[in-house]
């Protein structure tokens, strides 16, 4: 491989550099060369194939099938099975469960669990994508003689842009026997009510209860024109529909209340690959509007999606490696985030969600890293700023949460409507995606908008490291609520994000020349100053920890002054390792290469369980947090040092050890929380950065830095 050495715009042709990539859009295609993928002798680079034998795929997943915006959406699990569920707003209607199982004689389980159980005992299926504009899930089936493939996609009625948040959704599912198969066969539908536990523990995730399963509701069969068949409940609303070969056999079996389980048998065609189709609205739907769905079809559906789906800004970047998965999740990335989003009912609002079926509600300070890693990284603009446009309207209508806080004019925070807990920190990361926004774009009408927004958000920060009585470190922020302990400390998490916010906003305000600018400028340069002088002089009195060399190194405090939690997992996640994306310290600094050294190298490595749950003692395997593989941050020290082997065990790590490698969804623990995109951001921000680096030096670009020999 030839030696490639960075490229450096000088600093006056910098804007037109970043317009160039961010404005025009990327279009990156990286070929293969005949160079081998590592060195003649050692160990080979990390690439896809590598990392993969490092971590077992993800478990206990499931993908959204949705519409962008649309506040309700469909989850389907690494089986097929489907939940349709309104979380967050159960007012609508009866959520619903469909198993699904190929059969060839068409009979029922002769048993029923009666006893939870894991859902599928932790295994994982064969699942995929479609290679078309629209999502459409594939999921194979097989049993029984014969695999069974299942196609799954989302379709608004229109197939236009959500209007109201109102609108049904409808999800249409395919069935046909892969290969040509022929034979009689089945496909046997198991309808429940949603019965599945979630938790953040791998070991308590994805429980089926069966005693929570039965449909509440009654439900009988009707035979429509033309092969269709209604599945209504008791009001007369459609629960689903079937679309089948005129004469096709459907059967509905009702076997409650003896067993809490109700199956609808649909015999498949004889013809090889004929498909059956199914209609399944997300909440059970008027009689009209589910025949008008049924009447336009499953391929005119399908050819809206693709319209729907095919419109992309034209800044958004191209990006072709010869590596499938990472193209996967960087192609399902933007799309997700749309999906796991909604525009509010009442309000109007736009707002990115955390998670698709857990988590519908906003931690905002990870998922702002949706915004500025993925929709603004990968040149998804009008979606960045469409989301960033509610924190503008709500500023200052929260108070922040700590004793020492006022309600101010300044402070960014997640709006009652989608909050779960407040962090400080929520209001750094704002107003960074916001400046980080500005800065990329350069978009007038965004900067007319947003300028007095982000002084105010500035000012917040200046008015309250001013704050003396409060019986904390003066000259950061005083004690608040950083993580989801709901305990209020002097937290570098939230110093961190905090001063990352304000150091964007005094370079956006450089760049249009605002009069403020200097004043602010000298603010962050005092704020870092007064947290380096705090952090050093708690730094003596931590307690210690031994290394397998037997020497002694001090913890790095996680809040101040007195250390924070050193036993908890988000010592890991959210402590100081943050600090050097954060901007407050560098990689070289000695603190930080004694905290790395500990999470690397420190006695919780020695017990380290791969199948352990998310509380384990934290420690970095292969660069990936313990605890969650969204707030590696280790992969910073690495960048910023230029330190290749760990930079890409790192970045392949987050690509295959926090993501499934058969949909690219994220998680938010290994095996716990899924259909998120918290582990999502940093692979697609280090892929970004290992060919085109605009964070390493201001006002320079460095190409191909940290670029891996697979690509």
């Amino acid at each position: 491989m030839p030696v490639m050495k960075h490229v450096a715009a000088r600093p006056d042709r910098f804007r037109a550099h970043a317009r160039c990539l961010a404005i025009c859009g990327i279009v990156l295609t990286l070929s293969r060369s005949a160079t081998p993928a590592g060195p003649a002798s050692g160990p080979a680079e990390p690439s896809v194939e590598v990392a993969s034998a490092w971590w077992p795929e993800v478990e206990n997943t499931w993908v959204p099938i949705g519409w962008k915006d649309h506040p309700l959406r469909f989850n389907v699990l690494d089986d097929g099975t489907l939940i349709a569920q309104p979380v967050r707003y159960p007012s609508r209607g009866q959520g619903v469960q469909l198993t699904f199982l190929p059969s060839r004689d068409g009979e029922t389980p002769s048993t029923a669990a009666t006893r939870p159980y894991p859902l599928r005992g932790g295994g994982v299926g064969d699942q995929g994508w479609n290679d078309q504009p629209a999502p459409v899930l594939w999921t194979r089936h097989p049993g029984d003689g014969m695999v069974l493939r299942q196609e799954v996609f989302a379709h608004l009625p229109g197939g236009g842009p959500v209007a109201d948040g109102d609108e049904p959704l409808f999800a249409w599912i395919r069935f046909f026997v892969e290969g040509g198969g022929t034979g009689r066969g089945f496909v046997l539908i198991r309808v429940n009510a949603p019965h599945v536990q979630l938790e953040m523990d791998r070991h308590k995730n994805l429980i089926a209860h069966p005693a929570r399963s039965a449909y509440p509701r009654s439900l009988r069969l009707e035979p429509a024109d033309g092969g269709r068949h209604l599945l209504l409940d008791d009001a007369g609303r459609v629960r689903l529909a079937v679309a089948s070969r005129p004469g096709a056999a459907v059967a509905f079996l009702d076997q409650r209340p003896a067993r809490p389980d109700a199956w609808l048998k649909l015999a498949l065609p004889d013809e090889p690959g004929a498909p059956t189709d199914v209609l399944v609205p997300l909440v059970p739907a008027d009689r009209k509007a589910a025949e008008a769905e049924l009447s336009l079809g499953r391929e005119a559906a399908l050819r809206e999606a693709d319209r729907f789906w095919s419109a992309v800004p034209e800044t958004a970047a191209r990006v072709d490696t010869p590596e499938p998965l990472v193209n996967s999740v960087i192609r399902n990335a933007p799309r997700f985030a749309e999906v796991i989003a909604e525009r509010h009912p009442e309000t109007g609002q736009y707002a990115l969600l955390s998670g698709s079926w857990h988590y519908e509600k906003l931690w905002a300070t990870p998922t702002s890293m949706n915004v500025t890693m993925i929709l603004d990284g990968l040149g998804h603009h009008p979606a960045a700023e469409k989301y960033l446009e509610i924190f503008r309207q709500e500023q200052g209508t929260i108070t922040p949460p700590g004793k020492a806080y006022r309600p101010h004019a300044g402070y960014f925070a997640t709006p009652r409507r989608f909050t779960s807990i407040d962090w400080l920190s929520d209001h750094g990361a704002i107003l960074y995606a916001a400046a980080r926004h500005g800065l990329l774009t350069d978009d007038p009408r965004f900067l007319e908008r947003w300028t007095e927004p982000i002084l105010k958000g500035c000012a917040f920060i200046r008015d309250f490291r001013a704050e003396r009585g409060h019986g904390g470190v003066p000259g950061i922020l005083p004690a608040a609520v950083p993580t989801d302990t709901g305990v209020a400390e002097q937290s570098v998490w939230n110093d961190g994000w905090n001063y990352k916010g304000l150091a964007a906003a005094v370079r956006l305000l450089k760049h249009i020349g605002h009069p403020q600018a200097e004043a602010f400028a000298r603010e962050a340069a005092d704020y870092r100053a007064s947290f380096l002088r705090a952090l050093r002089a708690a730094e003596p009195a931590m307690p210690e920890w031994i290394g397998a060399d037997g020497r002694r190194r001090r913890y790095v405090p996680t809040a101040l002054p007195g250390g924070g939690d050193l036993a908890f997992p988000f010592y890991l996640d959210t402590g100081p390792l943050f600090l050097v994306y954060a901007g407050l310290m560098d990689a070289s600094d000695p603190l930080m290469r004694s905290c790395l050294e500990y999470f690397r190298e420190g006695p919780n490595t020695r017990v380290y369980d791969l199948d352990g749950a998310w509380h384990q003692p934290v420690s970095l395997r292969h660069e990936l947090s313990s605890c969650e593989p969204c707030y590696s941050w280790n992969l910073f020290h690495a960048w910023q040092a230029g330190d290749r082997a760990r930079f890409l065990e790192g970045m392949y790590s987050l690509f295959t050890g926090s993501i499934s490698r058969r949909t690219a969804i994220g998680c938010e623990h290994r095996g716990g929380i899924s259909g998120t995109l918290f582990s999502v951001p940093l692979p697609v921000e280090a892929a970004r950065l290992a060919v085109i680096d605009d964070q390493l030096e201001p006002g320079r670009l460095h190409l191909l830095r940290l670029v891996p020999r697979a690509w």
